[in-house]
């Protein structure tokens, strides 16, 4: 892994932990509130497997999970599309990616995750276009989210959902999401206990 994103995803985890004891304190709208590293070791080995090139991230935040994804695509010369509402964060984001050296691999849509997917998915040339989404964003819309989505992802495309396990107040909430793609035959999914329990989803037609 080049220094420049060991360095830089190895200072994210730090202040993660920090955020998580709250020895440091920030406001709740600003924390990281990031994946675990187990996971984001989990995106990029599947990044590599699939060779994916088009990535799509719901759910920003400082860009802890975009630099894991990003690490692994760009070889293949990869680009992550990704959203993100609070301003804070993109600000910080930007400053990660830089020193990451990803800048160029990453395109930024602020504002509402609903409203930019609606917009990307009356995009012709979205059809069956990403290779590789994940959504780590507000749990309440998740089934919405995979709806934009799904005729976005190409045949074969995968689709990881974060934090089907913890905090457990979402549990119920996810594991309804989780019986809707069930419904769905035309994908093959898994819960995986990495994590904060990740929903691995594979379309298939």
């Amino acid at each position: 892994m080049k220094e420049s994103i060991l360095k830089i995803l190895e200072e994210l985890e730090t202040q993660s932990a920090l955020e998580k004891s709250r020895k440091v304190n920030i406001i709740p709208e600003n924390r990281m509130l990031a994946i675990t590293k187990e996971t984001g070791e989990l995106l990029n080995m599947i990044l590599r497997l699939k060779k994916a090139k088009n990535v799509l991230e719901i759910g920003m935040s400082v860009g802890y999970s975009t630099i894991w994804c990003a690490e692994a695509i760009i070889e293949q010369k990869g680009k992550i599309i990704t959203i993100e509402q609070n301003p804070e964060k993109i600000k910080r984001a930007k400053e990660n990616f830089q020193k990451a050296e990803i800048s160029e691999n990453v395109t930024i849509k602020q504002g509402m995750a609903i409203e930019i997917l609606t917009e990307l998915s009356v995009q012709q040339q979205n059809n069956n276009f990403f290779d590789f989404v994940f959504i780590d964003a507000d749990k309440e819309s998740v089934t919405k989210y995979f709806d934009l989505i799904y005729p976005m992802v190409t045949i074969g495309g995968i689709i990881i959902t974060d934090n089907m396990l913890y905090p457990e107040k979402y549990r119920q909430e996810m594991k309804k999401f989780s019986e809707y793609i069930r419904s769905n035959p035309n994908v093959r999914t898994t819960t995986s206990p990495i994590g904060n329990g990740e929903e691995i989803t594979i379309k298939i037609k």
